[in-house]
């Protein structure tokens, strides 16, 4: 009826309007069929609180430039100061300290995320593959230690991050049960909770869940101590602590939340600290239209025109130092993505900062002294 008298308003024939009053009711019924998602009808965005921006990341330099592709994660083996990270091209790529990259070992796959040292296979990493599961990379190659399928059931839906503690269990992301890596827009589109923290007990071979009904699971860290492990929420826009240890364990609570972007991929800083990389998942004037349901099942729809939402997310970088108090100590930007963009990894290492990112063909090093 809204639609009719606007449609009169305009001066249209009553039966005209009527013809295009119900061609739009048809038209939203069809788009509502055919969308992906079942939204969730509210959609939370981040604080607006945090206005002001730095140019800190433009000061970093490109290590590897051109030898890399989308290097979404980047870890350290501390004990010889070698940098790793995953290239969208399957290779693990192998980062030395006199500056030179090298193809290591050959994943054959394009579906890598985020990477973690392996203390109890000196030398060794592990991978995130969100279709196969958790590879255990050494200088023997790569193997799946944890399999996303089991007797052809599906396990794993879509394994993100991952930390390995000192009794050798590991602690990692599924991010989300219903959405995939080249879809994982969608999960922010449909708001709804699809992400787990899992554990997996080396010596049982057993997989357990910490946390389910999590909005995109993403990030997964442990604490200095390991009484606790930290995973991001991204569509939330917080961290929360899983207490593994002490009077608190099994329960959970808020490391931080409210952030000014989504968080990515976390990491334990040398003070205790942690580096939180955010990814700005909605483009810049888009905020009052994907609050909308309608509008959202639209954006699911039409990829084309979901593009324009995505490409937001390769406009802005933004890295934060937070306490384990949950107080944000540090926040360091890139506000146009004039340097680097889609940051979503951030490590420390000897006083510089290394960075990963979905959107670039190097990684970032940032020297912690100067900024």
């Amino acid at each position: 009826m809204i639609a009719l008298k606007y449609l009169e308003a305009m001066g249209l024939p009553a039966l005209g309007s009527v013809v295009v009053a119900s061609s739009l009711v048809a038209m939203s019924v069809q788009i509502m069929l055919l969308s992906p998602i079942s939204p969730n009808p509210i959609l939370e965005l981040p604080s607006s609180s945090y206005t002001a921006f730095n140019k800190e990341l433009q000061k970093l330099s490109k290590l590897g430039e051109g030898f890399v592709k989308d290097p979404e994660d980047v870890c350290v083996d501390e004990s010889v100061g070698t940098v790793y990270t995953a290239s969208r091209d399957g290779w693990i790529k192998k980062l030395h300290p006199n500056g030179s990259l090298e193809n290591w070992k050959n994943s054959h796959s394009q579906t890598l995320l985020g990477l973690a040292p392996s203390p109890s296979n000196q030398g060794g990493i592990l991978v995130c593959d969100t279709l196969k599961g958790i590879l255990n990379v050494s200088e023997d190659g790569c193997s799946i230690i944890v399999s996303s399928h089991v007797n052809q059931t599906r396990m794993i839906s879509f394994a993100d991050d991952v930390v390995e503690a000192k009794d050798g269990s590991l602690y990692f992301s599924d991010a989300s049960s219903k959405f995939g890596l080249h879809n994982w827009y969608l999960d922010f589109l449909e708001a709804k909770p699809h992400g787990r923290l899992l554990k997996y007990d080396p010596s049982s071979q057993q997989i357990s869940t910490l946390l389910d009904n999590l909005h995109f699971a993403n990030g997964v860290a442990l604490s200095a101590d390991q009484h606790y492990v930290v995973v991001c929420e991204t569509f939330k826009y917080r961290c929360v602590k899983y207490w593994l240890k002490g009077p608190k364990q099994g329960e959970t609570e808020i490391l931080i939340d409210d952030l000014p972007g989504a968080p990515d991929n976390i990491n334990l800083a040398p003070d205790g600290s942690f580096w939180i990389a955010l990814v700005h998942p909605v483009r810049d004037g888009w905020e009052v239209f994907v609050r909308s349901k309608m509008a959202r099942h639209i954006l699911a729809t039409f990829p084309n025109v979901c593009d324009l939402l995505v490409n937001g997310v390769r406009r802005r970088a933004t890295v934060i130092k937070v306490s384990e108090d949950g107080k944000m100590l540090r926040k360091l930007d890139d506000p146009d993505g004039k340097v680097i963009s889609f940051l979503t990894s951030a490590v420390e290492f000897e006083d510089q900062l290394y960075l990963g990112s979905l959107n670039a063909d190097f990684i970032g090093k940032l020297p912690l002294t100067n900024t």
